[in-house]
């Protein structure tokens, strides 16, 4: 799917009754609105198919000024056609969202169109808009940015408060100078005790929440547990065969991979289990080549990629590699630098698979790694991006509307807290501050889930 052609295959699977490929095409146009907006096909959509765009709330756009700008160049390139249903159109725009800095641009627009004579009169925040229910719903990814439990530090270990809440960021807001804030809410609980350094991974819509701890020296566990947004309600599974932490899940294929780990503080695994979720059992898959614990996993185009992570003696490693649950490892480009307990993501319009974060071996100690590196799984090749500024050991991460989030983590130096999110946008090459972090922050684990309405108004 591309910015030029998702369009066409929007109406190709309408035409055709495709409802799975439309869905697909739909969610593409809002994830990537402002680019899908100066294309040629945009400026032909029929006057009811954009209004219906910009009344979702899924639109995504750096600002509500960017949404008038792309109506207003659809409304120019046909004029005359289009004057009478201009004013129904920017219906669509919700001024209210807008600043009084952005306003004056509005205003300043001399369309010539007689629709416009009304908002021109009007502030972004005059009682007329804000009757309006519309007019004042923020606009929201699809899919929320959730957080589950986690870890803080703090001197005194035994005082240490691991977290049992679900967090879920619920709005994006402008802050003063570079840094966005982001609006955070709490969903639930995880059920009996607190979990860090735990997997967690999505099918179906509903939350797996798999192993980890519950307080610092306690041994692994082995717990499998499932929530379902919609009805607000944890189910108990199937235990897995081996106690894990600090280990990785990914979803493939309608299962669960649980990944290597820490089995006790000081022994970690090579085994990988596999769930499924028909008949609710874990089962061994072949394992890795070797013992692998504090790496990251993800998946592209169904195969399993896992990169760097502690090996049995506890060093950083520079591997990479792709994992199949019948043929085991294959061995790939290694990273430019060593680094274990970071994050891994896939981010296509940054090229492939993103490594952010961590911690790298310097001779007998530990230090924080802020290199980023990106890897191509065509040209089997890395290349760096834009370093970090920031420590992020221990994160958790998710890609969101094509941009990487980074959340929490530590400072290996000092082990002072990252209460932060940071955010790395591809088009523009750079980190930016989107504000702090809510509760315990350190071994979190977070993902994307579709929750229902009312949660999030």
């Amino acid at each position: 799917m591309e910015t030029n052609s998702c369009l066409d295959v929007a109406s190709f699977a309408e035409a055709y009754g495709m409802p799975e490929l439309l869905e697909e095409a739909e969610d593409f146009i809002l994830r990537n609105f402002q680019g899908v907006s100066t294309t040629l096909k945009f400026l032909d959509l029929p006057a009811n198919k954009l209004l219906d765009l910009l009344r979702c709330d899924g639109l995504c756009a750096p600002s509500e000024l960017a949404v008038f700008r792309a109506v207003v160049a659809w409304l120019e390139a046909d004029p005359t056609e289009r004057l009478a249903q201009a004013k129904e159109v920017m219906t669509g725009v919700r001024f209210s969202l807008m600043t009084f800095k952005e306003f004056r641009e509005v205003r300043a627009i001399n369309l010539r169109l007689d629709m416009l004579h009304d908002i021109r009169q009007l502030g972004p925040h005059r009682e007329f808009l804000l009757s309006d229910p519309d007019q004042c719903r923020i606009r929201r990814p699809k899919y929320a940015l959730v957080l589950v439990g986690g870890d803080q530090v703090v001197p005194d270990v035994g005082n240490r408060l691991p977290s049992r809440e679900l967090w879920f960021a619920n709005s994006l807001r402008s802050g003063t100078g570079l840094v966005k804030s982001m609006e955070w809410m709490v969903l639930g609980e995880i059920p009996e005790k607190p979990r860090f350094r735990h997997g967690v991974g999505v099918m179906g819509g509903q939350l797996y929440v798999v192993g980890g701890q519950f307080c610092r020296f306690s041994p692994s566990l082995t717990h499998t547990r499932r929530y379902d947004p919609m009805q607000d309600k944890w189910q108990r599974l199937a235990d897995m065969q081996e106690y894990r932490s600090n280990f990785t899940v990914v979803v493939r294929e309608n299962c669960l991979y649980a990944i290597g780990g820490d089995t006790d503080i000081t022994l970690n695994l090579g085994s990988v289990e596999v769930y499924s979720p028909d008949s609710d059992t874990w089962r061994f898959a072949k394992p890795l080549d070797h013992a692998l614990s504090g790496h990251a996993a993800t998946v592209w185009d169904g195969e399993i990629f896992i990169s760097g992570g502690f090996n049995s003696t506890y060093q950083c490693l520079t591997s990479m590699f792709t994992y199949h649950p019948e043929r085991g490892t294959t061995y790939l480009a290694e990273m430019s630098g060593d680094r274990a307990q970071h994050c891994m993501e896939v981010l296509r319009s940054c090229g492939g698979l993103c490594v952010v974060g961590g911690v790298c071996k310097q001779r007998t100690f530990y230090a924080d790694q802020l290199a980023c590196e990106v890897y191509d799984p065509l040209s089997d090749a890395w290349s760096a991006f834009t370093p970090l500024d920031v420590p992020h050991v221990g994160a958790a991460s998710v890609v969101l509307e094509e941009k990487l989030y980074i959340l929490g983590g530590y400072c290996q130096e000092d082990y002072r807290e990252t209460r932060l999110v940071h955010r790395y946008d591809p088009a523009h090459w750079h980190w930016e501050n989107m504000g702090k972090m809510p509760g315990p922050n350190t071994d979190i684990r977070a993902c994307l889930l579709l929750l229902p309405e009312h949660l999030r108004h």
